[in-house]
Formats: C-alpha cells, sequence, structure tokens
C-alpha cells in the first residue's frame, strides 16, 4: 500500500511540473511591455563566421529600452545549443491592443512562429532553412550559412529561395508583416520552451548599455549589427551594418522624452542665481568689515578708500590732512563727519592772526 501511494505522489508531481513548465513557456514568450511606435526596419548586415560545430545562429532583432524610451539593436550571433535537437524561435514584435508587443524567442524541438519576419540566414518568415539535427550532429545549409568547409564538416547545400524583400520588423499595425500562425506554428507553440540561454542574456545586455546601438543614435544602421560570439563586441569578427532596412527618424514621443529626461540643465540657473549674493554682500558686509576692521588699521584703509572720493569734494579735505594721525577714529566714527568739519572751522585758531598782526610796530615814528 504504502508504495502504491508513492507512486501516486511521484505521478502527481509529475504532471504538476508538466503543467508548470507549459505554464512558464507561454508566460516567458510574450514580454509585459507595449510600445506605441513601431520598431526601425531590421539593418542591412553580413554574416560572420560560425565559430565552430554545434553553433546556432540567432538573428539580431530590435530590443526596447524603457529607460531611455528608445529601440536598440541586438546584434545577430552564433549561440551553443542548449542541448542537442533544439533549434531557435527567433524574437519579434506584434501588434495588439494599441501597442507593439514583444514576443521572446525561445529553444525547442521545432522553430514556431516569429511574426513572419524575414531575418534572412534560413529564416524566411516561416520555419528554418539553415540547417537541420542529423544523429546529435547540427549539419549546416551552405547557402545561406557563412561556415569555413575546412573546419566545419557537417555541411550540405540546398538553395532557399526567400521571395520576401520588405525588412519590416513587426507584425501587424500600420505597415506590418500580415502572416498568421500556421497549425505547425500552433503545436511548436504548445510544445515545451527553453528561455535564451545565459550567452544570449548578456549579449541582449550589452547591447542596451551601448548607446550607439540605439536606434535614435544610430538611425537605423547599428556599428555592431553582428558577432561571431555572444558578447564578442570588440571581436575582430564583428559586423557592421551596411545600411538601415529603411531611413528612420525617432518618433516625436522619443524625441520629446530626451530634453525632459536632460532636465538637469535647469541646475545651471542656481549657479546663475549665486553672483546676486556677493552683490547682497559686498554693501552690508562691506561697512560691517570696516568698523570691525578698525583695529587693523592695514585692513581698514582698503574699504575706506573706495569712500574717500566722496570725502575729497568738500573742503573740509585740509582738516583732513591735518588731522591724517587719527584716520582709524574717523572709520569707526564715519557718520559724525559733520563734527569733524567744526573743529576745521573753530575760530580761536583764526584769532591768532590778530597775534600775528604787527601794525603797532610803528614806533620807529617816535
Amino acid at each position: 500500500m504504502h508504495n502504491v501511494s508513492r507512486i501516486r505522489s511521484i505521478l502527481f508531481a509529475l504532471v504538476v511540473l508538466a503543467i508548470v513548465l507549459a505554464m512558464s513557456a507561454t508566460a516567458f514568450a510574450q514580454i509585459g511591455i507595449s510600445i506605441s511606435f513601431a520598431p526601425p526596419e531590421l539593418p542591412v548586415y553580413e554574416q560572420p563566421l560560425c565559430p565552430a560545430p554545434g553553433y546556432l545562429w540567432t538573428p539580431g532583432y530590435w530590443a526596447y529600452g524603457d529607460d531611455y524610451d528608445d529601440y536598440y539593436w541586438v546584434p545577430g550571433t552564433w549561440v551553443m545549443a542548449p542541448q542537442p535537437g533544439l533549434l531557435w524561435t527567433p524574437a519579434y514584435w506584434g501588434w495588439s491592443n494599441g501597442g507593439y508587443i514583444f514576443n521572446q524567442g525561445y529553444w525547442g524541438p521545432q522553430v514556431g512562429f516569429y511574426g513572419g519576419i524575414s531575418y534572412g540566414f534560413g529564416y524566411t518568415g516561416e520555419g528554418y532553412q539553415g540547417g537541420r539535427w542529423q544523429n546529435g550532429q547540427f549539419f549546416y545549409n551552405s547557402s545561406v550559412n557563412n561556415v569555413s568547409v575546412t573546419d566545419i564538416h557537417n555541411v550540405y547545400n540546398t538553395t532557399v529561395v526567400n521571395t520576401t524583400t520588405v525588412r519590416v520588423s513587426y507584425n501587424g499595425g500600420t505597415g506590418g508583416i500580415t502572416a498568421r500562425p500556421t497549425a505547425q506554428d500552433e503545436v511548436a507553440a504548445r510544445a515545451t520552451h527553453i528561455p535564451p540561454v545565459a550567452a544570449q542574456t548578456q549579449q541582449a545586455q550589452a547591447a542596451h548599455a551601448n548607446p550607439q546601438q540605439r536606434a535614435s543614435v544610430n538611425q537605423g544602421k547599428p556599428a555592431v549589427a553582428a558577432t561571431p560570439k555572444p558578447g564578442a563586441f570588440t571581436d575582430k569578427g564583428v559586423v557592421p551594418a551596411k545600411a538601415a532596412g529603411a531611413p528612420y527618424k525617432a518618433p516625436a514621443k522619443s524625441a520629446a522624452a530626451k530634453p525632459a529626461a536632460s532636465a538637469p540643465a535647469a541646475h545651471p540657473a542656481e549657479p546663475a542665481a549665486r553672483p546676486a549674493e556677493p552683490q547682497r554682500a559686498t554693501p552690508a558686509p562691506a561697512a560691517a568689515e570696516t568698523k570691525r576692521a578698525a583695529p587693523e588699521p592695514q585692513h581698514a584703509q582698503p574699504a575706506a578708500r573706495p569712500a574717500e572720493p566722496q570725502r575729497a569734494t568738500p573742503p573740509p579735505a585740509a582738516a583732513e590732512t591735518k588731522h591724517a594721525a587719527p584716520a582709524p577714529a574717523e572709520a569707526k566714527h564715519a557718520a559724525p563727519e559733520p563734527q569733524r568739519a567744526q573743529p576745521a572751522a573753530k575760530a580761536p585758531e583764526v584769532k591768532k592772526q590778530p597775534a600775528e598782526k604787527k601794525p603797532p610796530e610803528e614806533k620807529p615814528k617816535d
């Protein structure tokens, strides 16, 4: 009885695990972000050389940085499959409920729906013609992949006819691709999926952090369109875009958000207001410094000199010459200058002149 109950518990746990995996596969397929304006068209670029056997091509795509309100290009790159037998279904943007929703790419036994976007290199908009798994080895179609037959021997050549010439990077909406999932795509969508591996996540993060990958900066023509391996943005094998898929101009929403993001420009206005403080400080503090600086004649004289031109105009200037010694006292009592003018006009000093008069010395007449 105990064995039977254990077996039932194990079976129940497996069923729950399968349901969780199926739900998670559906959950990560669609990212919860909706953008009002469409991504740029796919840039024109070449595929870098496949680095080694077992690497599968993952095409580049436009992602969105909500922190700077702009699309940025995640370069296409060669990635090792998580396990043999898995293929990559690319990400794509699709119109839904008045906005463009990002559908994340995934690994699975079959290539599913990716919006009908013609990414090239075997991704014609439906399915994948770039290679296949056979006996645990991946074979490359050399007609659409850049492989060296000297280093990679699992190669075949099958012509792929791609009638799609548009480089639109989204499904639905204005001017978008009108493709819809086929019955086979629906089956692939219900299969077990594996999200992007760590190397792919690092590739997207590096692109997000690089301003040159932003559409508003590169105008739809990124300097790094593809890399030989994930994260190799400075590798000699990096491939730049030949041209933009179409002339690109940042939407008004994105352009208007940049000045708002650069609002810190208002801070320079504060330093501009600071010079007004010295203007307020010069009159009052200067006088205060003059009063306090009276004990130090050396500092008091520079502060009092600007006021000397006003004192030089009246006649008491001569009195200042006579009383040059008490200059520090003048600095302390700058207000009572009229009292100093009175000593200058004292009559006693003028009365001494009669003492100097010597008219009576006309004694010789006697």
